[in-house]
C-alpha cells in the first residue's frame, strides 16, 4: 500500500482547505456585517422613537413601527437594546446577532419552534372562573328575564361542580371563607 499521497488528491486537499478558509472569513464579516446593521438600526430607531413621541405622543410608536419597519415591534426593541447595551460594535466581534444578544442578556425566541405548542393545564378554579365570567357575559337582545334563565341555566353545573370546594375543610376556597361561606 502507498502511504503517500498523490499529487492530485494533495493539490485537492489544499484546494478544499483554502476554500474553507475563504468561507470562514466570508462568513466571519457577514456576521459582523448583520450585527452592525442591526446595531446602526438600533440607533436608528432610538432616534426615530424619541421624534415620534415628541410630535405624536408616547401610544403612536407602535403605530410608526407598524406602518414603516418591516420587521417585528420585538426585533425593533432587540435592536434598540442593542444600540444601548454597546457603544463599540468591536466588542461583539465575530458574533451572530444571537449570540451577541445573548451575551448582552437581551431574550430571543428559540431558533426553530417545537413541532406542538406547550400545553399549560390551568388550575380548575382559574377554569371554573372562566366559565364563570363566559356566562355572566350580557347577551344582546335578551330581556332581562332571559338574561335571568340563563344565567342559571349556565351556573347551575358551575356551582354543582364548586359546592364540594366551598364545603370541604382542606380545599384551598376553604380557607377565604368561614363556616357559614362568609368572606373572611
Amino acid at each position: 500500500m502507498n502511504a503517500a499521497p498523490s499529487a492530485t488528491a494533495a493539490a485537492e486537499i489544499n484546494r478544499l482547505h483554502d476554500e474553507a478558509k475563504r468561507c470562514s472569513k466570508t462568513s466571519r464579516q457577514a456576521l459582523h456585517g448583520a450585527l452592525v446593521a442591526a446595531w446602526q438600526a438600533g440607533h436608528l430607531l432610538i432616534e426615530e422613537r424619541k421624534r415620534v413621541q415628541q410630535t405624536m405622543g408616547s401610544g403612536a410608536w407602535l403605530l410608526w413601527l407598524k406602518a414603516n419597519f418591516r420587521g417585528t415591534a420585538r426585533t425593533a426593541q432587540r435592536y434598540m437594546r442593542l444600540a444601548h447595551g454597546i457603544t463599540d460594535t468591536a466588542f461583539l466581534q465575530g458574533m451572530s446577532l444571537r449570540q451577541a444578544y445573548a451575551r448582552l442578556g437581551i431574550a430571543t425566541e428559540p431558533k426553530t419552534p417545537g413541532k406542538r405548542r406547550l400545553r399549560h393545564t390551568l388550575p380548575a378554579h382559574v377554569v371554573l372562573a372562566s366559565k364563570l365570567l363566559r356566562a355572566l357575559k350580557r347577551r344582546p337582545g335578551q330581556t332581562d328575564n332571559e338574561q335571568r334563565e340563563t344565567y342559571c341555566r349556565d351556573l347551575r353545573a358551575l356551582y354543582e361542580r364548586l359546592r364540594p370546594w366551598f364545603e370541604s375543610a382542606t380545599s384551598p376556597v376553604a380557607v377565604f371563607f368561614d363556616s357559614q361561606g362568609s368572606y373572611r
